[in-house]
């Protein structure tokens, strides 16, 4: 598996004359870090995560990709390590799980690529408890938690990133894959992106995204009982928008501020959102994206 500009050919023979012999030699068991830092492209730091079970086995992942970043899934690389021992169609359709709510659950750039991977390779050293499926849960939770921090960490790591998105979509009308849907058209409209980057509480530009999208896919739902937050702050309920007076403006502005970050830094110095919530307090399913805001 490999990412890179489309269109030009690989280095093959100096891939296999000198890179692929000084990988080999240099293999070892010590730590993740330098294969999580190698395999970089364009990202600005390396990106790697771990969980430890409570029967000591442990999983490990590293990824890559700053830009093209759109499901399904997008120009990037994971690759996530364990000694558990689970069965491989289990394993697979864990994965699978870990993947939707996480890499298929992201946009930078809203542009899909032809280059994408995500594996799980397993040493099986570690067994896990037949008789029980506490083991195999906790090893469900602990994927979700490895893959979706690598996934935020992508985000993060976007190319002109700015500002990360978070937005939760929640009783939504529908399936899940819908609710996804939802909250990427929000993280993927220019107007909205451009108003976050420049800390723009500019609520408008958010609704107009959700009643595009709903007005387009779902024209029938009643929406009547929507509410609307950013930054934990209720913006919108019962058909109208609940803002009144300059602090709550600046309130908002401030906390688009708080979660602003260098967009070329190389390292963040934090791990917060912009965060949107948006309820439709009468459906059963439910969405969380991490998107990223337009800067120049």
């Amino acid at each position: 598996s490999s990412t890179g500009v489309i269109g030009w050919r690989l280095p093959a023979k100096e891939l296999a004359e000198s890179v692929v012999p000084g990988a080999i030699k240099d293999l070892q068991s010590e730590s993740a870090f330098n294969a999580a830092r190698d395999i970089m492209t364009t990202d600005r730091y390396p990106k790697l995560r771990s969980k430890t079970l409570s029967n000591g086995a442990r999983i490990i992942g590293i990824a890559k990709g700053a830009g093209m970043i759109e499901p399904n899934m997008a120009t990037m690389l994971s690759y996530i390590m364990t000694d558990a021992d689970v069965p491989k169609d289990k394993l697979q359709s864990m994965l699978s799980e870990a993947v939707n709510v996480s890499f298929n659950s992201i946009s930078v750039d809203g542009d899909e690529s032809t280059s994408d991977t995500t594996v799980i390779l397993s040493s099986n050293k570690v067994q896990m408890n037949s008789d029980s499926d506490d083991d195999l849960k906790e090893f469900q939770a602990a994927l979700e938690e490895i893959s979706q921090g690598l996934a935020a960490d992508l985000v993060r790591n976007g190319e002109g990133t700015g500002h990360v998105m978070k937005v939760n979509v929640s009783n939504f009308p529908g399936t899940d894959h819908e609710a996804r849907r939802l909250g990427r058209h929000i993280v993927n409209s220019p107007l909205f992106k451009c108003a976050v980057s420049g800390n723009d509480p500019n609520t408008g530009r958010l609704a107009g995204a959700i009643g595009s999208f709903m007005g387009k896919f779902k024209p029938e739902e009643d929406l009547s009982e929507v509410v609307m937050t950013l930054g934990e702050r209720t913006i919108f309920s019962k058909g109208k928008f609940v803002l009144e007076g300059d602090d709550v403006e600046r309130e908002l502005s401030d906390h688009m501020m708080d979660a602003q970050q260098n967009e070329v830094e190389e390292f963040p110095s934090h791990q917060k959102c912009v965060m949107i919530g948006v309820d439709f307090m009468h459906g059963d399913a439910s969405a969380t994206v991490f998107g990223s805001d337009l800067t120049k």
